[in-house]
């Protein structure tokens, strides 16, 4: 029996073909309160979505990344923003009091979530929940059928309930981020920079074991590779805001 392709399929076949040679990042809110996700390409990387957009509680965004991007994700709480204009704030994480972040970075404190995802010549994607900035909300970047050995990166708890009074980020009498102790103190201890900034000299302080204890599937300072560095192959990743909720 003689068939053909029709050319609809034959051209959407070509799509997914494409597609494949990147990466999907799925993010989901799961929070009970509205999240604003910010994004960051690094430099000589494109930044999706033109760096931020809003998620409603519940909703689900697909990213579809090309191949070897490199760059963050963090979620901003407590926004408000012009709809016309898209200038506004943001309780925590707020890139430049706008909607769309447009190559700005978060203001710490926030949960970051750090990848540099692999290529075909080199295909491993190294990913990271990064506590270093500080905390804001709780975050987990999972991969779908990634296979053996592929990690999961998170930090599943609220960390604003532990928070030491001398981190705490108070907006009306509640926390609602959680310094890092370089943010806090702003030392060369704390920040591994200067004298600090080998992996020898640099160590874990009271609060980042604090934040280790709770969160140990995430990174809690500079030089915390040996268990805060995840390395899969999988060609999709649920990134989760509140994901024990």
């Amino acid at each position: 029996m003689h068939t053909f392709m029709h050319p609809f399929i034959f051209i959407c076949i070509l799509i997914s073909i494409h597609l494949t040679a990147g990466t999907q990042l799925i993010l989901v809110n799961n929070c009970k309160e509205s999240v604003w996700p910010g994004i960051l390409g690094s430099p000589a990387h494109p930044t999706p979505k033109d760096g931020g957009f809003h998620l409603c509680s519940g909703e689900e965004v697909v990213l579809d990344v090309p191949e070897g991007w490199s760059g963050r994700i963090w979620g901003r709480q407590g926004c408000c923003f012009d709809p016309i204009t898209g200038k506004g704030s943001c309780e925590t994480g707020d890139c430049g009091g706008i909607l769309k972040c447009g190559g700005m970075g978060g203001v710490p404190p926030a949960t970051l979530v750090e990848m540099t995802l692999g290529t075909s010549q080199s295909a491993l994607h190294f990913y990271d929940v990064s506590l270093v900035d500080g905390f804001n909300l709780p975050v987990s970047m999972k991969p779908v059928s990634g296979g053996v050995g592929c990690g999961v990166a998170a930090c599943e708890a609220n960390l604003n309930v532990c928070c030491p009074p001398a981190l705490a980020m108070k907006m009306q009498g509640r926390v609602v981020g959680c310094k890092s102790a370089c943010l806090a103190a702003k030392s060369d201890r704390y920040c591994c920079t200067g004298e600090f900034a080998t992996p020898k000299s640099c160590k874990p302080s009271a609060f980042s074991r604090l934040f280790k204890t709770v969160c140990p599937q995430a990174y809690s300072y500079a030089y915390d590779d040996s268990t805060g560095l995840k390395i899969c192959k999988a060609q999709r990743y649920v990134i989760t805001f509140c994901p024990s909720n």
